[in-house]
């Protein structure tokens, strides 16, 4: 493979916010990686909270967060309708999204019962460990 060929998979790999990529072309693979460091500061500069969140108050709801870092995914597929919507009721062990790691599709379950106050997520952003997914105001 030309050095052309990997500088440009390796900014693809910048744009996209990947820490790696394996590409076989012409029977030769090359593997190329990053440490997931920068990655991490890019996601927080892309991801941060709309200037409505702090104006978020307790009667919203309290944070569900990720418990991985991966792709979020608000729908089982691309048209589908999503797992959840604002206003929605969800109870303990409700599938509330999916989140993609190294390519396996792990659906997330809410931990507890209550109505979705607030999506803080687009679908297709990466997330990190600990990232905001959710409000939900728990029910009493």
């Amino acid at each position: 493979m030309e050095e052309k060929s990997i500088r440009k998979y390796a900014k693809l790999m910048d744009e996209l916010g990947l820490t790696g990529l394996e590409i076989t072309e012409n029977g030769a693979t090359v593997r190329l990686e990053k440490s997931a460091a920068p990655v991490a500061q890019m996601v927080q500069a892309s991801a941060a909270p709309p200037a409505t969140a702090a104006a978020v108050t307790e009667d919203d709801g309290s944070e569900f967060l990720s418990p991985m870092v991966g792709v979020f995914y608000c729908a089982p597929a691309e048209n589908a309708e999503p797992f959840v919507k604002v206003g929605d009721t969800v109870h303990k062990g409700d599938v509330l999204c999916i989140i993609e790691a190294m390519k396996l599709m792990n659906e997330i379950t809410s931990d507890r019962d209550g109505v979705i106050t607030q999506v803080c997520v687009g679908d297709s952003q990466v997330v990190d460990y600990g990232h905001v997914l959710f409000r939900i105001k728990e029910a009493k």
